[in-house]
């Protein structure tokens, strides 16, 4: 690849690798050359900037999860390398909370959960990034409430008023990365799904899904089949009915030995005026920002030759339940 280290054969292989070498490895000071000095990085949780917070934020996720280790799944991948690229990287990550840190005193207890990571690459850096960890699967693992966690990070941080804000679009800043993806067929079919979805036509669901789907979404939740999709999709529309719902960014890949797979970054912003997956409508304004990976194959119904048969769907709902509950004082 033009402008990357000969060790590298393609863009899977660049993250994957620097993933290892800057976690596992200890390589943390490797990340003053593998990331832009003034890189934003955006969090559900918020807004960082620059690769020395990025260093920080990293070695103090160590101190609390030593044994940390981020085992990649999956790069579905879009750009060349003249405009750059955009690597969607989908990670399991597995850790022993041994240390003190966000989530508190050492509770001794493991964890598995998955994050996926947008990173904009080009001549061997990463120089815009958006990043979902699903928090609330580590605070459920860890023996500890989602809400009650949440309510005691407003207390820690000064109380609602002097609390960090979670990410909100009137906050974001330009990073230099502003493609949209790819046309692929792959990923306009899953955006598609998502946007019907999201316009409340769940039949979507048994029309487009195999029938023995896998669906994985945040809060270390795993459904299958239809009525296991319904039932994860269902009750977070339900929070935000009036939300608005975005697609930003769209990749889909069909290559070697693997499967049709696309990955699509997407949004909600508005009010919480509806009962579904956090609690009584408060009135609060909130914005989630999510992400979809999307593995298709055969077995299609009314004549259709293909199927959407596992979905992984990351949101931060710590991130959510504190715009609420900072609504609520």
């Amino acid at each position: 690849m033009k402008g990357f280290s000969n060790q590298f054969k393609d863009l899977p292989d660049y993250i994957l690798k620097i993933t290892k070498e800057i976690w596992e490895d200890r390589g943390l000071s490797t990340l003053n050359h593998y990331y832009a000095e003034d890189l934003p990085m955006r969090f559900p949780s918020g807004l960082v900037r620059g690769n020395q917070n990025v260093i920080n934020g990293t070695m103090a996720t160590i101190a609390e999860f030593p044994d940390r280790q981020l085992l990649g799944e999956d790069v579905i991948w879009s750009g060349d390398e003249d405009a750059g690229f955009l690597s969607s990287h989908r990670l399991l990550t597995t850790g022993t909370h041994l240390g003190h840190g966000s989530f508190g005193a050492p509770t001794g207890r493991s964890f598995q959960i998955r994050a996926i990571a947008d990173c904009a690459a080009k001549n061997d850096q990463i120089y815009d990034e958006w990043l979902i960890r699903d928090v609330s699967g580590i605070v459920k693992q860890l023996g500890m409430d989602v809400v009650a966690f949440t309510r005691d990070m407003i207390d820690r941080e000064g109380g609602s008023e002097h609390c960090v804000k979670p990410f909100h679009p009137r906050d974001d800043v330009d990073g230099g990365y502003n493609s949209r993806g790819n046309d692929n067929e792959w990923g306009a079919r899953l955006a598609d799904i998502l946007t019907r979805i999201m316009d409340k036509e769940f039949s979507v669901i048994p029309a487009l899904y195999d029938r023995a789907c896998h669906v994985y979404h945040a809060g270390d939740r795993h459904e299958i089949s239809w009525a296991g999709a319904d039932q994860l999709w269902l009750p977070l529309r339900s929070s935000f009915p009036s939300a608005k719902f975005e697609v930003h960014h769209v990749i889909g890949r069909h290559d070697p030995m693997l499967p049709p797979r696309a990955a699509v970054r997407w949004s909600l912003t508005g009010t919480h005026d509806g009962h579904g997956s956090f609690g009584a409508p408060t009135g609060a304004e909130v914005h989630v920002m999510g992400m979809t990976h999307a593995e298709f194959g055969p077995y299609g119904n009314d004549g259709r030759d293909w199927s959407l048969r596992h979905e992984f769907t990351l949101y931060d709902e710590v991130a959510i339940w504190k715009q609420i509950l900072m609504h609520q004082g």
